[in-house]
Parts: structure tokens; sequence; C-alpha cells
């Protein structure tokens, strides 16, 4: 549990420094069968409801907690001392919890799915779901559908990505890097554990609701006060702002609905039933998954002299988050985000497969790591802390001014000099 994936390991070899892909669009496009890439629409409308039908299932559960405790489990588990019921409800909540949180998740990662214009033919009907699924998790719904897309456009892009843009080093009060020692980078950076463990908890309980309030690990080129809310925010173009308004209403309703809730049957039944597991989901599906998604000490970011959107597309990683409980309620996210990078407009229950083709394409540039994910997601936060200023290509350093990984110096310059950025988001079908 607590070791480095064989795949994670391979890459920190130091002795076989990255060299950026240098293949095509041409070259990924070709090797995906061209049905994988259609909608159906028949399948689509199964997994919209199979979600709702989920989460109305676990409701029922979690509404039912106290009939199970009175029949003893039908008669099989007979509880007779008083610690007995008290161990059993709390495990039957902590399960109510967990995959309801994970339902919740689902439908997050299902209206990103319809953000991106995947399941169903028809825009309205795409943006019609998305909008009922995100606002039923208190998420802005075309607000997120705004700056994901953008984001898709951008990955990886230091100058132009949208989200979990690395610090750089003129970011702290450090040295020059020719005259910096290790002490200098740990009277920065170093601290204690409970303090680290404290950040985490913030990053993974705050972290949703503070890229969207005040734009946390976004961008730095918006100025102060960026957010996901305002209409007029300098995240959306003028088109955009009916649908900005719109997300608002959807959260503003949804606030007054669970209000009602709470009058007709108490705070504490809304924070059991709704609260609990909604934060579980924002833990587990908008930030602990997108953020390991891009953030890992042997993935690259680039400049602009280097960056390409190909290249970008690649500087993700797969990962088994959850294994079957992520396949099933977060549809392939993680397991598949490499291939969901280079086709976004393909819908989610064709990306395993997408996945196969793309990977016999990238060959040593697909990027995949088994390594545990909590473990993972420890390990990116603790080493993920800068990158350098002065380097095209750049990998996170740690607190010691460190990174596992280093480039390939002769192999630089080597972006398409054919590459346009207009014709590379017409062919990637992303959206507003």
């Amino acid at each position: 549990m607590f070791d480095h994936g064989p795949e994670y390991k391979a890459r920190q070899v130091l002795e076989k420094p990255f060299v950026p892909p240098t293949i095509t669009l041409k070259d990924v496009h070709d090797a995906v069968p061209k049905h994988l890439l259609r909608k159906n629409p028949w399948l689509s409308s199964y997994y919209c409801i199979r979600d709702v039908v989920c989460c109305a299932a676990i409701f029922y559960y979690g509404f039912s907690i106290e009939h199970i405790l009175a029949g003893n489990f039908g008669g099989f588990v007979p509880l007779s001392a008083a610690w007995q019921i008290r161990v059993a409800r709390a495990a039957l909540w902590l399960v109510y919890w967990w995959f309801q949180g994970l339902s919740f998740a689902g439908f997050f990662c299902i209206g990103k799915s319809l953000g991106h214009q995947t399941l169903f033919n028809n825009r309205y009907v795409n943006d019609t779901l998305g909008y009922f699924f995100h606002t039923l998790i208190m998420a802005p719904f075309f607000a997120w559908k705004a700056s994901h897309n953008a984001h898709h456009r951008t990955v990886a892009s230091i100058e132009r990505d949208e989200n979990y843009v690395p610090y750089e080093r003129s970011d702290y009060p450090l040295p020059p890097k020719e005259k910096a020692k290790s002490v200098d980078y740990l009277e920065v950076f170093d601290e204690t554990p409970i303090l680290t463990l404290g950040r985490m908890l913030v990053m993974q309980g705050m972290g949703w609701w503070l890229y969207m309030t005040i734009n946390a690990a976004g961008s730095n080129r918006y100025p102060k006060g960026t957010n996901h809310f305002s209409p007029y925010s300098p995240l959306f173009r003028p088109d955009q702002r009916l649908g900005i308004l719109l997300s608002d209403i959807g959260i503003l309703g949804m606030g007054l609905v669970l209000r009602r809730a709470a009058n007709l049957y108490g705070a504490w039944a809304v924070f059991m039933y709704y609260f609990i597991p909604y934060v579980q989901c924002v833990y587990v599906s908008t930030v602990m998954l997108t953020y390991l998604h891009h953030s890992d000490p042997t993935i690259p970011h680039y400049r602009k002299d280097e960056w390409s959107w190909v290249r970008g597309a690649a500087a993700t990683v797969d990962r088994p988050l959850l294994g079957w409980a992520g396949r099933f309620f977060l549809h392939n996210v993680s397991h598949d985000h490499v291939a969901h990078h280079f086709f976004s407009y393909a819908p989610f229950y064709h990306q395993p497969e997408i996945t196969r083709c793309v990977r016999k394409v990238l060959k040593d540039d697909y990027n995949y790591d088994s390594t545990n994910t909590f473990y993972a997601l420890y390990r990116s936060f603790t080493q993920c802390i800068y990158v350098d200023d002065d380097e095209s290509i750049v990998f996170y350093r740690n607190k010691f001014g460190e990174s596992v990984r280093g480039v390939a110096k002769d192999k630089l310059q080597q972006v398409d000099e054919n590459w346009n950025p207009e014709e590379q988001d017409n062919g990637t079908k992303v959206v507003e």
C-alpha cells in the first residue's frame, strides 16, 4: 500500500531522461475506430437512469437503517447488548455515507460528460441533464463546463491552463538556483507532519469551494476576485453569462430545497442523509480525482515554446481509482483519463477500448500508475511543490529542491511547426 507502482518507478529512472512526445494528432486519431466516437442515446439514457436509481436505492437503504437494526438484520444477526446496536448502527451509516458519496460523485462525473456533449446528439438534452445532475450536488454546471473545456484546450500549459497550475520558483523567497542548498529549501518548505495533514484536509475538504469562489489553484493570470459565480468573471465570455446565471439560480434553488427539507425533517436528517455524503463526494470526485490527473512528480508541464495540444493531452495519468467502484460510479474518469483528453467528445462507455487503442500509439508516452490512490495523493501533495522558472519542460520539485525526472535536452524544440491552435481546438470538438 505504501510503495510506488512499478509504472511510476519506471518513469523515475534518471538514466532514461524524459523525451517529449513527437506523435501527431493524426497518429492518435487513425488508431481509434470511428464507431467508438459515436454516441448511443439508448446506452447514454441507461447510464443516466442507472445513476438516479442507484442514488434513490441508497437513500432508501439509509431510511431503512433503523428498521434493519430493529429486525436484527432479518433475524440473521441478533443484537442483544447496547454496544452491539451502537456498533452496528455506526457500520450501517458508514456504508450509507460511503456509497451515497460515490453516487453523488457519479452525478458529478456524468454531468461532466454531459458538459462535453458526449452522451446525446442534442446539445439542449446534454445541457439540461448536466444541469440537473450538477445542481443536485450544488455544482455550477455551466460555469464548470466553461472553465473545464478551456482546461482541455490548454492542459499542461503553464501559461494558459485553467487549474492545478504549478507554483513557480519565483513565487517563493528562494536564493538563486545555482547557489541554493538543501537547507535553503527546507527553511521555506519544511513543516511538521501535523501541518501537512492539516493542509491536505483543507485541500480535500474545502478545495472545491476555494477554487469556485477565489480561483485557488487556478491560473494566476486572472485578477483577484475571480470566481465561478459572477457572470462577469474573466473566466467567461459574454455569450456564456446567461449560463453562469442559471448555474447560480440552480445552486440557490437546491439550497432552498435543503432548507425546506431541514424544516420538515430536521437539520440533523439533512446533515446525515445529504451533507456527509456531499462532503465525501467533494473529497473524491472534485478534488482527489482531478488533482491526481495532473499533479504527479513524473508528469511534465510545458511552457509555450515546447507546448502543443498533443503533448498536453499526453501529460496526464490513468489511475485505477477505487477499482470497480471507480469504474461503476465514476464512469471511467480516472481509469481512462488519457483517452478522455485525446477524445473528450467520445462517450465514457467507449473510453476503455479507446484507451487500449491510444496506448498502442503512445507506447512509452502513455502514463499509468497503479500506486495506491491515497498514497499517490500523499506523494503528490508532499512532492509536487513548485517548478523551475527557466526551463521549457519542467517537472515538480520537492521540499529539497529535487525532481525525480530529468529532460533530454537534445530533444527539445520538437513541436510540430505546422500545428495551429485554432485548428486543434476544432479538431478536438470542444463544445462551449
